[in-house]
C-alpha cells in the first residue's frame, strides 16, 4: 500500500542572501487531479494535490525565475501531468519526462516542442523505467540536444563507467541520494566528484532532507557533502527545492530555509550566482524575453 504525504508547508523563512536574477529551481514535481491525471497503481507513495500555481506564487517569493519540472515515479510514463504545467507557463518552466526504451521518435519530438529537456530514470522508486532502457535511449536523446537524468545511491550504484561513456549530459539526483552518515570519502560519492570534475555530470544539490535526520539535527550534517561538489566542480551543479516534497509523511522542510543553505554551502556569490543561473540555462536552454511571465497560459 503506498505512503500518503503531507501538503508542502507554509513559507515563513526568508532568504539568507540576494538571490540572483535568473535563478532557477532544477527540481520540482506537478501533481495534477486524479481525475484527470490518475496515479499509477504501481506506485511507492501517494502525494497530497497541490496546484502548480500555488508553487509558482512561492517561486516568486523567493526571487526565482525558472523550473524544471522534473516526471515524478508515480505517474509512470504518462507525462501529462507533467506536461500540462509546461502549457501552464511556458515562458518559466522546462520538463524532463519519463518514457519507455520504445517511444516512438515523434512523441519525443512532441514533448520536446512542449520543453522537455531530458529524460529521467528514477531507480529508487517503483513506477520508473531501468537503467538499460534509458541509457539504449541515449543516442536518441544525444539527436535532440537532451540530458538523461538519474535518482541512485552513489554508494550502491555500480555503472559509472556506463554512464560516462554515453553520448549525452547526465543529471545525477539530490546529492546522489547517499546517506549522509556514509561521509566524503565514500567510494560512490568519490566516484560521483570524479564524474562531475571530469565533466560528465551534472548533480543537484537537491532534497538534503531526504539524506539526513534533519528534523532533529538540522543540515550542517550536509555542508561537507555541498563543499566538496562544490570544490570539484562548479560549473557542473544545480539547485532544486523539490517542491512539493513528494514522500514526506511526518514533516515538511521550509523552501526558504532550503534556498538560504546555499549561502553556508557557496559563500561565494559568484559561483552561487553560477550554480542558480548560468549552469542550469546552460543545461535546460535559455529563455526568451522577461524573467517573471507569472499570468498561467489557458490549457
Amino acid at each position: 500500500m503506498s505512503r500518503a504525504c503531507l501538503p508542502p508547508r507554509e513559507l515563513a523563512q526568508p532568504v539568507a542572501f540576494a538571490v540572483p536574477v535568473g535563478a532557477w529551481d532544477c527540481h520540482i514535481h506537478a501533481i495534477g487531479d486524479p481525475a484527470r491525471f490518475p496515479l499509477a497503481t504501481d506506485r511507492s507513495y501517494t502525494p497530497a494535490l497541490v496546484p502548480i500555481e500555488a508553487y509558482v506564487d512561492r517561486m516568486d517569493r523567493l526571487g526565482l525565475s525558472y523550473a524544471v519540472v522534473v516526471q515524478p515515479s508515480i505517474y509512470g510514463t504518462d507525462n501529462r501531468a507533467m506536461v500540462d504545467a509546461l502549457a501552464r507557463y511556458p515562458g518559466r518552466f522546462r520538463g524532463v519526462a519519463v518514457v519507455g526504451a520504445d517511444v516512438p521518435d515523434d512523441a519525443l519530438d512532441d514533448l520536446a516542442r512542449r520543453g522537455v529537456r531530458g529524460v529521467r530514470a528514477n531507480l529508487l522508486n517503483r513506477g520508473g523505467i531501468s537503467l538499460g532502457d534509458a541509457m539504449a535511449l541515449a543516442p536518441r536523446l544525444a539527436d535532440r540536444g537532451w540530458h538523461l537524468q538519474l535518482q541512485i545511491d552513489v554508494s550502491s550504484f555500480d555503472a559509472f563507467g556506463a554512464i560516462a561513456a554515453l553520448p549525452v549530459d547526465v543529471v545525477v539526483d539530490h546529492f546522489g541520494y547517499m546517506p549522509i552518515g556514509k561521509g566524503v570519502d565514500e567510494p560512490g560519492f568519490r566516484r560521483l566528484l570524479d564524474l562531475a570534475a571530469r565533466g560528465r555530470c551534472y548533480v543537484k544539490l537537491s532534497a538534503p532532507y531526504r539524506l539526513t535526520h534533519w528534523r532533529r539535527e538540522g543540515f550542517g550534517a550536509m555542508t561537507a557533502l555541498a563543499r566538496a561538489l562544490v570544490e570539484s566542480a562548479p560549473g557542473r551543479l544545480l539547485w532544486g527545492s523539490d517542491w512539493p516534497h513528494t514522500d514526506l509523511c511526518d514533516a515538511m522542510p521550509d523552501d526558504g530555509g532550503l534556498l538560504s543553505l546555499l549561502a553556508d554551502w557557496i559563500p561565494d556569490a559568484a559561483t552561487r550566482t553560477r550554480v542558480l543561473v548560468d549552469n542550469p540555462a546552460m543545461l535546460y536552454g535559455r529563455f526568451g524575453g522577461a524573467t517573471n511571465e507569472t499570468k498561467a497560459q489557458p490549457c
